[in-house]
């Protein structure tokens, strides 16, 4: 009979390697502060890490670290999410440099955590903004990979015909940019103006305004109704809700 070959173990499975991120997106992820508010307060020397003052917002973590921020537990943070009805001349910002007012003066008062913006409005659009502290949940909102789209009502002066809407969805090139909307449709339209429902499902700085301004119509008015299936609704301008879990859930890409 012939030998049979030696046994040969084969190779040893390995436990996938744990994650390791910076300590400002750790900061971030535990919904404690935004990432760029993370590498300030580490820089200051206010973040300790398993009882170690940490100056280096990339400073490597597991995640299973004890983090203190100026001498008290950092403790990650109940998810929150709020759909807020952003007036015009509000910046989406926690602080302006300039001292202009910002969308959380809406929410003094509200004893909520840290929430950071979930894309953006300008100062001087309107409409749903979408607040939340957990990242990952609005990373897969505002990453142009997911699609989700964005509904807008949009007046301009001027009277835009079929041939404008068409060259709305072709796009058009304007400072290297390729620009274009998924869906647009009139609303109504006056003697001097007309209103657009305009829907992007990618989001470039100031996107409509430049696509309008490229096609020769000045935006006058712009209002965000939807992102994805939430809508604005009858939500007043000026106040916020939280949202229910079935709205979060149907927001959610990852």
């Amino acid at each position: 009979m012939p030998r049979q070959p030696p046994y040969a173990p084969g190779p040893r499975s390995r436990r996938p390697a744990t994650p390791v991120f910076g300590l400002a997106r750790v900061l971030s992820k535990r919904g404690i502060c935004s990432r760029s508010q993370g590498e300030k307060l580490a820089r200051e020397g206010r973040v300790r890490v398993d009882g170690k003052i940490i100056r280096d917002p990339e400073f490597p973590m597991a995640g299973h670290e004890r983090i203190e921020l100026d001498g008290a537990a950092a403790e990650s943070a109940a998810p929150v999410y709020i759909a807020m009805n952003k007036p015009r001349g509000l910046v989406v910002s926690a602080a302006d440099e300039r001292g202009r007012d910002t969308v959380y003066s809406l929410l003094e008062g509200a004893k909520l955590p840290w929430i950071g913006p979930v894309g953006r409005l300008d100062k001087a659009s309107e409409g749903l903004l979408l607040l939340s502290n957990d990242t990952v949940w609005a990373a897969g909102i505002t990453e142009p990979a997911t699609h989700v789209a964005k509904t807008y009502h949009v007046q301009v002066e001027g009277q835009p015909d079929e041939a404008t809407v068409n060259a709305m969805l072709e796009g058009v090139v304007e400072a290297g940019e390729t620009l274009r909307a998924t869906a647009v449709s009139l609303l109504r339209q006056g003697e001097r103006n007309a209103w657009l429902e305009v829907t992007l499902d990618e989001g470039r700085n100031r996107h409509i305004r430049r696509l309008l301004a490229a096609l020769g119509f000045d935006v006058r008015r712009l209002l965000r109704t939807a992102i994805g299936d939430l809508v604005l609704g009858e939500l007043a301008k000026g106040q916020w809700r939280h949202l229910s879990d079935a709205e979060v859930a149907a927001l959610r890409r990852r």
